[in-house]
């Protein structure tokens, strides 16, 4: 769609964004990937994108290195995995994504991993696994931020029963507004607002207004959304994650990341103050990327070590067929 470039990023006012290090996922997480290869390949390219346009964007890993950024000009950009099945079961993969400047990871996508379930799929696991309970413990060590959004209700509280630092949402809206599965439950916004975590308002239109297009749909009811997180967990608690070059309809006059100011002039209409936005806009991530990055801290120097535990095993269906190596 192209609605993200930096012409529009400059006249958004956009600070900083999580640029998404995404590989499809499969129906069946059975199923032979090589979704490792082709995050890795991500990762490669998103750094090498960020380096070579060093003259707006600035690469951030940590709460610091966000705040340096915005102090120069730049735009601070993160790197996340949008999906579980991009480690394939592996926190040795994981480790080293995270080595590789990965900041956060989405636990699932739009298809079940043999730990977690989706919520856009028939679940399989009735939330979250014993060995993605040791994946989210080991997020926690590392010092990667958890997100939620994508993944199943029952999912959401299961990780927050388990996470010793907040979680965020990185692209999802209030549930209550918006009846779709993607959306967050008030009785999850409470929990939310009770781990210190943050919801990050999605713009698309399904899950703005419930509908396939952008008909209808404007800044008005995307305001609605940051309305009930602020209402049910509090301003501090409440941010923007826009999905822009992810989604295929957009509030029609929200239709690129120039159009930020549209929705800020909204919120301001409706009596947010310059500080209510600027917890919004960047201080709300900042300070809870700082959290995550505190409890890491507290874990490693408990003695913690990293956890080796494999996944629990099964075969994987349609491999690639072996080749010997021919000289």
């Amino acid at each position: 769609m192209n609605v993200c470039h930096i012409p529009r990023l400059r006249a958004g006012g956009v600070g900083g964004q999580f640029w998404s290090v995404y590989v499809p996922c499969k129906a069946n997480y059975k199923e032979w990937s090589d979704d490792v290869l082709q995050t890795l390949e991500q990762i490669d390219l998103s750094r090498r994108m960020i380096s070579h346009y060093d003259d707006t964007f600035a690469y951030a890993i940590t709460a610091n290195d966000i705040r340096k950024a915005l102090s120069e000009g730049k735009i601070a950009s993160l790197l996340g995995i949008e999906g579980g099945h991009q480690i394939d079961g592996s926190l040795y993969a994981l480790r080293a994504m995270y080595d590789l400047g990965v900041r956060y990871m989405t636990l699932s996508h739009n298809c079940n991993t043999a730990w977690i379930d989706s919520a856009t799929t028939t679940p399989e696991h009735n939330g979250l696994t014993e060995f993605g309970e040791t994946v989210v413990r080991e997020m926690n060590r590392l010092g990667m931020l958890i997100d939620l959004s994508h993944v199943s209700a029952k999912a959401m509280a299961d990780v927050l029963s388990v996470t010793q630092a907040p979680v965020i949402f990185s692209h999802s809206s209030a549930f209550s507004v918006c009846d779709h599965a993607r959306n967050v439950p008030d009785h999850l916004l409470r929990q939310v607002a009770t781990n210190k975590g943050i919801v990050m308002v999605n713009f698309a239109s399904k899950f703005i207004c419930c509908a396939e297009t952008s008909f209808n749909c404007t800044s008005v009811d995307v305001a609605d959304h940051v309305d009930q997180i602020v209402r049910v967990a509090g301003i501090d608690h409440v941010g923007l994650g826009g999905d822009y070059d992810g989604v295929p309809f957009l509030p029609s006059d929200m239709q690129d990341v120039s159009t930020y100011p549209v929705l800020f002039a909204e919120l301001m209409s409706r009596g947010y103050s310059d500080e209510d936005l600027i917890k919004l806009s960047n201080a709300n991530i900042i300070r809870v990327l700082e959290d995550v990055e505190r409890v890491a801290a507290r874990i490693q120097m408990s003695g913690v070590l990293p956890d080796e535990t494999k996944q629990p095993h099964f075969e994987k269906e349609n491999p690639p067929a072996a080749v010997d190596a021919e000289f």
